[in-house]
């Protein structure tokens, strides 16, 4: 009895522990999770790549025949960085940084096409294609006065390249960008002469503001001694004794009120030594 009681126990332990391993079993292989910002494309064994795409869960699988991949489908930033030759073949280093993710609805094609490492394959070479191509249309002094265009004309071209492999671009931008030592030498040289420039340029037009002051001094003083003498043949030499007067009474003012001069009177009277004036 007893050692029947006791199989009786270890059936049921069996039955649960093949029960708990069964579940067990179905969690690990049956069932596979999407987290946020993932989806997932199921390939399966029998038909092939399934086109419908799981989103955020957690999803049911057949076992051996069912094998999801998991996609990340945020946007992720790629640092693109390349050498290349300007329109007067100046050498230039330039990074574009981009921003991007796959098209959703077109995860199955990517798949197929390309494979879970898309973002590896795919745009570090359309990056360096248009970066090269871009580049080659515009002179180096160019790409610095405009560089707002070149950057804009860069984002198009790569946006529209990267549609051919379901890519979306969300944001794209020049962050780097480096000339030889050769250029950076000549633009240096180049702003010190134009700096140069501009100062000879201002030396000229200062010139040529004395001299036209000089000018009209020199006018302002011939006209001014014309009115004068005018005037002198007009009214006689009355304002020459008026001119004299006022100078005189302004000399008197000035040595009156000096300390270091010393009025003597213009008697016959002699102040200095008794000496008699001859």
């Amino acid at each position: 009895m007893a050692a029947r009681q006791v199989a009786v126990g270890l059936t049921r332990i069996a039955q649960l522990a093949a029960g708990a391993g069964l579940v067990g079993f179905v969690g690990q292989e049956c069932l596979y999770n999407v987290d946020g910002g993932e989806r997932a494309v199921v390939f399966n064994r029998f038909s092939g790549v399934q086109q419908k795409v799981k989103g955020e869960g957690t999803h049911f699988r057949i076992p051996m025949i069912d094998y999801p991949n998991i996609f990340d489908v945020r946007s992720r930033p790629r640092i693109i960085n390349t050498t290349t030759g300007t329109k007067d073949l100046q050498m230039i280093n330039i990074a574009l940084r981009v921003l991007s993710r796959p098209k959703e609805e077109e995860l199955p094609k990517i798949y197929q096409d390309i494979g879970l490492d898309f973002d590896e394959r795919v745009l570090p070479s359309i990056g360096n294609e248009v970066l090269k191509a871009v580049v080659a249309q515009y002179n180096a002094d160019q790409l610095l006065t405009m560089r707002e265009k070149v950057s804009r004309q860069i984002a198009d071209t790569l946006t529209q390249r990267a549609k051919n492999f379901h890519l979306i671009l969300d944001d794209v931008s020049i962050t780097h960008l480096t000339f030889g030592k050769d250029f950076t030498i000549a633009v240096e040289q180049k702003q010190v002469a134009l700096q140069e420039a501009e100062r000879s340029k201002f030396v000229v037009m200062k010139a040529e503001q004395e001299k036209q002051v000089r000018v009209i001094e020199a006018e302002a003083e011939a006209e001014a001694a014309h009115l004068i003498s005018s005037a002198i043949n007009k009214h006689g030499r009355g304002l020459i004794e008026v001119r004299r007067i006022d100078a005189a009474v302004d000399v008197a003012q000035s040595l009156s009120t000096n300390r270091q001069v010393t009025y003597l009177p213009s008697s016959g009277q002699n102040m200095l030594l008794n000496v008699s004036a001859q």
